[in-house]
């Protein structure tokens, strides 16, 4: 067993606003110069939608991830040895400009200085990238609230499997169906775009995990860009260099919370410490499809466990990082509860960034009364909403609905629960009934229900109080661990893969 810490993260779909402030809050603090105008590092999206870039999700385009090969290994669909010389000067499963969108600013002088006339002035846009007037098409949330949602929600990738009839239900504009989707890098267990680089320029932190690049060894070859499935790698044109979401790591080291987390209205965000095995890597990231949920959550160990705290410790692992994991709100969505799920598993880089599910609505109300009717008839009323289980199975569960279905029953039996509780309209027996059959306790329903409703700031955040120099003290030198494991700061888990 090969014990590592892994900081990771939860949003709780259920409780994002769609207010952008996590976006402007780190446009503000990372990419607010020249060559970074167009990138987004974190992005929220309005599903059903095409995302940002313009259908990110569709693989078939992209070609991002993990596939696995005719001996049954996996390998990086956009790239390897025999084509990164040919593709250096053009990429042809790379994003282009016209996919994210052309930034601009605007003329403020035209809007200032114009003369005295009939119709009101404008202010001019202007293209960030070449100081031409430009027609704007597009935007990181050109789509938001479904503003042209029969351009973009009907070519939303996760509609695959879907019927006809429940497509127009979606595209459906008076019906108002949509929720956000914010997105960050996932910092992933088994990263593809740290292994498609050449020029061994990212890397995974062996302290904590967050994918990063170095900038003096980065060579533009941009391999990383077209290798990430989610497109969370970006290239700076000013500066030749690849960059990407960062985690906030300064931050972290100080004990502060990532400024988009910090900063979020709704209190989404969670972030925690995982503890997992590095040695499983390989054999989870072949698993099936239907078998990757649950394989990735056999990676994740359990902090309380006595053997798993002892290998922890010899693995060098401080102490305050092992508490740290034993508080880890994330542990609980993912684990304990098993309502959170990692976003498009079937890329195969076990993302490190959880989702509970968004709560669509369901039957309003049953004519005989909530009594007479089990989880059953109630599962039956999610299969009845406005989004469809199989969009979220497309999205959360690989293509497979049995995850999703378990997460949303959990949610739907607090509901009844803190119903009975509050309202009154649910009688205590009933509402007890509908926990067991979503495998609840009335102190797992209380506890999730706390960690939603009333969490505070130090119950959303649990970070290691971990310095960067201490970090560096708690294990050998880099380059011994990558030549030992496979698994050290530079090259990543999966050279071996």
């Amino acid at each position: 067993m090969n014990i590592r810490s892994q900081v990771s993260m939860v949003f709780h779909l259920d409780k994002c606003i769609g207010c952008h402030t996590c976006s402007i809050a780190c446009k503000n603090v990372w990419t607010d110069r020249k060559g970074a105008e167009y990138m987004w590092w974190n992005n929220v999206e309005t599903k059903p939608g095409t995302g940002y870039p313009t259908q990110w999700e569709d693989q078939d385009k992209y070609r991002g991830g993990w596939e696995k090969n005719s001996q049954d290994k996996l390998v990086i669909k956009s790239t390897g040895k025999a084509r990164v010389v040919p593709n250096i000067f053009h990429n042809p499963h790379m994003p282009s400009m016209d996919d994210y969108y052309e930034p601009w600013t605007y003329d403020y002088q035209n809007l200032f200085n114009a003369p005295e006339g009939a119709d009101q002035p404008i202010a001019k846009a202007i293209s960030m990238i070449t100081g031409e007037d430009i027609d704007i098409q597009a935007g990181p949330n050109w789509d938001d609230d479904l503003g042209g949602s029969e351009i973009y929600a009907a070519n939303d990738p996760n509609l695959a499997g879907l019927t006809e009839q429940q497509r127009l239900q979606l595209n459906s504009v008076e019906r108002l169906v949509f929720y956000y989707l914010p997105r960050i890098c996932n910092h992933c267990l088994n990263p593809c775009c740290v292994a498609s680089c050449p020029s061994g320029a990212l890397y995974k932190r062996g302290e904590d995990g967050i994918v990063l690049i170095d900038q003096k060894r980065c060579r533009a070859w941009r391999s990383c860009v077209a290798a990430c499935p989610y497109k969370k790698t970006y290239f700076n044109w000013f500066t030749g260099k690849s960059e990407k979401c960062i985690l906030c790591f300064p931050r972290l080291e100080t004990g502060q919370a990532p400024a988009c987390f910090h900063s979020c209205v709704g209190r989404i965000r969670y972030l925690g410490v995982l503890l997992y095995d590095a040695d499983r890597l390989e054999e989870v990231a072949n698993m099936p499809d239907n078998q990757l949920v649950e394989g990735q959550r056999s990676l994740i160990l359990n902090p309380h466990d006595p053997e798993v705290i002892r290998g922890a410790q010899s693995a060098g692992i401080p102490d305050s990082v092992i508490e740290s994991a034993q508080q880890s709100p994330v542990y609980k969505f993912v684990m304990d509860w098993k309502i959170a799920l990692p976003p498009h598993i079937e890329y195969r880089t076990l993302p490190m960034l959880f989702y509970v599910p968004p709560m669509s609505p369901v039957i309003a109300n049953f004519e005989d009364g909530l009594a007479n009717h089990s989880m059953d008839s109630l599962f039956h009323g999610i299969d009845q909403s406005r989004v469809p289980m199989q969009y979220f199975a497309n999205l959360f569960g690989a293509g497979h609905e049995g995850v999703v279905r378990y997460a949303m029953g959990k949610q739907l039996a607090v509901r009844w629960h803190r119903r009975a509780e509050t309202v009154g309209d649910v009688d205590r027996a009933t509402a007890d009934r509908y926990l067991h059959e979503a495998d609840l306790t009335v102190e797992d329903a209380e506890a999730i229900y706390r960690l939603t409703s009333l969490c505070t700031f130090e119950d959303r955040f649990v970070i290691p109080p971990m310095h960067r120099e201490q970090a560096i003290e708690m294990i050998k030198d880099p380059y011994e661990v990558k030549a030992e494991t496979g698994f050290g700061f530079v090259g990543g888990p999966q050279r071996g893969l």
